[in-house]
């Protein structure tokens, strides 16, 4: 009761309308958020090769069944390259999306490529809350943090050329897939993209952890 007295008082005195601070006191009772954004806890262990698009969705699919939220679509953030090229922010929906613990990570397609401060290793969790970062001595562990997307940093295709996505993710041996950092980290740097941070020697499964990674993907509710 002090705090909604406290927002009237506020509200009196800058001549602000007292409905609108009693829909903000009214927010802490509310339910978190569903999550509708997670990193995966486990790859799919065949490197490059997800099953394409479709069996990158269907992994996803999985896990956020596995953790109770299998009621809702959810898709991979991936792009293909090539003459029916998909962009990975085409295929999440519009957002806005929580972590596992609530915490809304994006607003929307734009404020996650643009102001996306929540991605990072503290709030970016996989499918069952957990950070996908081990720690050392008490320290977070930045030695495994590559997260595929085959992505531009403004969430579109590569042109054709280059192999970027482990032939539209289907390979496990030649090509190379772009990545991104889960941590925002490189090395010990901060500032790394989420989405967009380098580019693996291959795509084995030996090729991805040995720059970082575990072939792991971010999956997004689309609904």
């Amino acid at each position: 009761m002090q705090k909604n007295k406290i927002l009237i008082a506020v509200a009196t005195a800058v001549g602000v309308a007292l409905p609108t601070f009693t829909i903000l006191a009214q927010q802490d009772d509310e339910e978190p958020p569903e999550m509708g954004v997670f990193l995966t806890s486990v790859g799919q262990g065949n490197g490059g090769d997800l099953g394409g698009l479709t069996g990158a969705d269907a992994h996803c699919q999985q896990l956020a069944s596995n953790a109770g939220v299998g009621h809702r679509t959810w898709h991979a953030y991936l792009s293909t390259q090539g003459p029916h090229a998909v962009n990975a922010h085409d295929r999440i929906g519009e957002g806005p999306w929580a972590n596992a613990n609530g915490l809304v990570m994006a607003t929307g397609v734009e404020n996650l490529h643009y102001d996306n401060s929540n991605f990072n290793w503290t709030f970016m969790l996989d499918e069952n809350g957990n950070q996908f970062a081990s720690r050392i001595d008490g320290d977070p562990d930045f030695t495994e943090h590559d997260v595929l997307t085959g992505t531009q940093i403004d969430g579109t295709a590569f042109p054709p050329g280059n192999d970027m996505t482990c032939s539209n993710w289907t390979s496990s041996s030649e090509g190379s897939a772009r990545v991104g950092h889960a941590d925002r980290y490189s090395f010990t740097t901060p500032g790394s993209p989420w989405n967009s941070s380098h580019g693996t020697p291959g795509c084995t499964q030996e090729n991805l952890v040995s720059v970082g990674g575990a072939g792991l993907f971010y999956c997004f509710a689309i609904d």
